[in-house]
């Protein structure tokens, strides 16, 4: 799975260049006896299979650079991961990712070896493979120089808790769909407060959840009052 991921996109330009590096590791090659088995059935007689704590912690301490190093358990029950965590991951030198399965992993890996437990949305998923994928894109983008140019992940939408405003492209006209007029004026100051608005627009409009979490700053509520050709057409 994670040949695919890696053969393309940003993240194979970043690990062509040296930026980022991606290692895969078989947990089955830390398990002990002849099967190498990883998982067994939980204590208390519930359905499904469970990954062994003794692989997992093999794995991880083998792996780990320092003991500095995140540990992070993807799991349903971790915290949500969004733009910030993704920009407070990309600080650090590694990131160990531990991709859960079957029913989950044993309880003993989050409380003693991880030390966070990320979500990627509220659903589960086979394993947590493609939730790692995920981790590794958005954090990837956060490090120097992965992204040509910096101002864009500064753009992107969740980064400063607001949708990203909308873009457009040649041509002008469409279908009789115009691209508004001040994007071409060549008014930078004009343009930066066209996009900041219309960012603000579309968070109210789509996510009014992200507007309630953090509110209207004053700066904010100036630049959504209505301007002077829009209180003439009221």
């Amino acid at each position: 799975m994670f040949e695919g991921f890696c053969s393309g996109g940003i993240v194979k330009r970043a690990v062509a260049k040296g930026l980022v590096e991606v290692a895969v590791h078989n947990l089955r090659d830390f398990a002990a006896g002849k099967h190498r088995q990883v998982d067994d059935r939980p204590y208390g007689g519930d359905e499904g299979m469970v990954f062994k704590a003794e692989p997992v912690f093999a794995a991880v301490e083998s792996v780990r650079a320092s003991a500095g190093t995140p540990v992070v358990l993807l799991s349903p029950q971790g915290r949500v991961f969004d733009g910030r965590v993704a920009e407070e991951l990309a600080r650090h030198p590694q990131i160990v990712l531990i991709c859960g399965r079957y029913e989950g992993v044993d309880e003993r890996v989050a409380e003693s070896l991880a030390t966070d437990e990320i979500s990627i949305g509220d659903y589960v998923l086979t394993g947590g493979e493609l939730a790692a994928m995920v981790v590794i894109d958005a954090t990837a983008r956060f490090v120097p120089e992965v992204v040509g140019k910096a101002a864009s992940v500064r753009h992107d939408s969740f980064v400063a808790g607001r949708l990203d405003y909308p873009h457009y492209t040649r041509p002008r006209e469409f279908r009789g769909m115009k691209v508004p007029p001040v994007l071409f004026s060549g008014d930078h100051a004009k343009i930066e407060a066209w996009r900041r608005r219309k960012a603000l627009e579309k968070t109210i409009r789509r996510r009014p959840d992200l507007i309630a979490a953090s509110g209207l700053s004053p700066e904010e509520r100036t630049l959504l009052e209505p301007t002077p050709n829009e209180r003439k057409k009221r």
